[in-house]
């Protein structure tokens, strides 16, 4: 394992250094071990563990590749890691969440279009008065999966998006114990997009804030 681990810091140090960029097709697997040092099997673990990260793309018959590096793409592990949490670690993940989404959604407030927030409020009011619970997590994600985005930071998208796994059970079962949650949920929507379209950075931070605590606040109690 450390021989490996040692190939594959070799191989990070070509991308960092720019001798790899994004994109670049790598040299054979001969030339490459060679040229860094390393035994073929080696090198063979190596891109295998960093194409599972996705920091290179294996193309059969083609050779392999470095990747865009792009955040999303990256990001992509964390999702993969996040989903085996042990479901004590919920409400550190909701904690997370909380820290990160408000500070996005008050970024989202000077950016997001007013066309974007139409689109909001219409998925909003297409759910109806008592939304089955499924159908109303899933415009949750889409709800602020949307607003995030709009902040115009991906790395911030990704990594939230990453963290969404855990909680969409937690969201998930509230609505299926909590007499008010699905009523809580939509008035708390609404409450974020009428801030957004006043330009209310603070007020769309704070609203989000109830929104994740809320969730928070029942788990805990619940744990």
């Amino acid at each position: 394992m450390a021989v490996t681990d040692e190939a594959i810091e070799k191989i990070k140090g070509m991308i960092v250094s720019g001798a790899l960029r994004p994109g670049d097709r790598l040299p054979k697997e001969s030339e490459l071990a060679s040229e860094l040092g390393l035994s073929r099997n080696s090198l063979r673990e190596a891109v295998r563990a960093l194409s599972l990260i996705r920091i290179l793309d294996v193309r059969q018959g083609d050779g392999t590749y470095v990747t865009s590096l792009d955040p999303q793409l990256l990001l992509e592990a964390m999702s993969f890691v996040v989903d085996f949490h042990r479901d004590d670690t919920v409400l550190e993940f909701l904690a997370v969440r909380r820290i990160l989404e408000p500070a996005a959604t008050a970024m989202a407030a000077g950016s997001i279009a007013p066309e974007e927030l139409d689109a909001l409020e219409d998925q909003l009011n297409a759910l109806g008065p008592e939304p089955a619970v499924e159908g109303l997590v899933a415009c949750d994600l889409e709800f602020h999966r949307r607003i995030v985005s709009a902040s115009g930071n991906s790395v911030l998208c990704s990594l939230l998006d990453g963290l969404s796994g855990p909680t969409t059970r937690a969201r998930i079962w509230r609505g299926l114990t909590q007499k008010d949650a699905i009523t809580r949920t939509l008035t708390e929507h609404r409450a974020i997009i009428a801030a957004l379209r006043d330009r209310d950075a603070e007020a769309a931070r704070s609203w989000a804030t109830v929104h994740i605590a809320s969730v928070e606040q029942w788990l805990r109690s619940t744990l």
